[in-house]
């Protein structure tokens, strides 16, 4: 039961960030990219801190700083270059090699054997993905497909070693810290590229209350505490699901169209999180007394 409510959990995430395109495009002021990512980091980091009331001590501090950079500044700072020079198809199908990506690292750093099925399920629910937001409009940029790789790379990175190095912390707290972290390198980026808003309206207001609160604060405690308790691989094939939303939400809420590609998309989606589940399962010891099975740390 603790290893799926650990699933269930941790899926929220993602699932939840699907709804970041629809909330970006309807409420946020556009062509703001670092002042839209400062102001989705840094004050979820801040009232976390002010939640927890615990800083980072020792070696810390400098982890905290290193996978704030990889989790949020620069693989948001990838990832808006990405969305502005590709089209959002072409995109998301680059980052959705993220999985792939972790499987190697996870063998590098962690020493987790790369499993058949996990290599399957990543390249499933990247067939999916291409299915589910590919058009046959896309144009390929260099610099944007750089920029998707490289941002598709550091929350990889990121991921491991969130993995790899296990606070004396809560998730809270953890993720406090590297939203706070990241939110601050943001912080010289936005301000030198971009002016602010001269004003906001009551939906700006909402938009960036809810990226923050529920898209960053919300999500994040969950995504930390499930790289804590599953394996890397498991975890960042739940990442699928964040398109396969973004898709269901512009049918249900802007009336897009769903096409027969798309719906096998969706299938190849969900097929690659419940394959690499199973995998993970397979894989994980069973204790003496017959328990469920135990992902195991490093």
């Amino acid at each position: 039961m603790a290893g799926k409510t650990d699933l269930v959990l941790t899926a929220l995430a993602p699932a939840i960030w699907g709804s970041t395109y629809l909330v970006t495009t309807e409420l946020l002021p556009p062509g703001r990219p670092l002042t839209v990512a400062l102001l989705r980091a840094l004050p979820a980091g801040v009232l976390l801190l002010a939640v927890v009331r615990q800083w980072p001590h020792g070696i810390w501090w400098v982890r905290s700083l290193l996978l704030g950079a990889l989790n949020f500044s620069l693989f948001w700072w990838m990832l808006f270059v990405a969305a502005y020079r590709l089209p959002g198809g072409v995109a998301a199908t680059v980052g959705a090699v993220q999985p792939l990506l972790v499987i190697g690292l996870a063998r590098l750093l962690l020493g987790t054997p790369v499993r058949l099925l996990s290599v399957v399920a990543a390249v499933a629910g990247l067939a999916g993905v291409a299915l589910l937001i590919l058009t046959d409009r896309a144009a390929l940029d260099p610099v944007g497909v750089a920029a998707g790789l490289a941002g598709a790379a550091s929350m990889a990175a990121g991921t491991v070693l969130s993995r790899r190095w296990q606070p004396p912390a809560s998730p809270l707290a953890f993720a406090a810290w590297q939203l706070t972290a990241g939110g601050l390198l943001l912080l010289p980026a936005a301000l030198w590229l971009e002016p602010p808003p001269a004003s906001l309206s009551l939906g700006n207001v909402a938009g960036f209350a809810y990226l923050g609160l529920v898209g960053a604060a919300l999500t994040y405690v969950l995504w930390f505490r499930g790289i804590a308790r599953l394996e890397p691989a498991a975890v960042s094939s739940l990442g699928f699901l964040s398109p396969a939303t973004a898709v269901v939400l512009g049918w249900l809420v802007l009336g897009q169209r769903l096409s027969p590609a798309q719906g096998v998309g969706m299938v190849l989606v969900l097929g690659s999180v419940w394959l690499a589940q199973r995998a993970q399962r397979a894989a994980a010891p069973v204790s003496p007394a017959g328990a469920a099975p135990v992902p195991g740390r490093p």
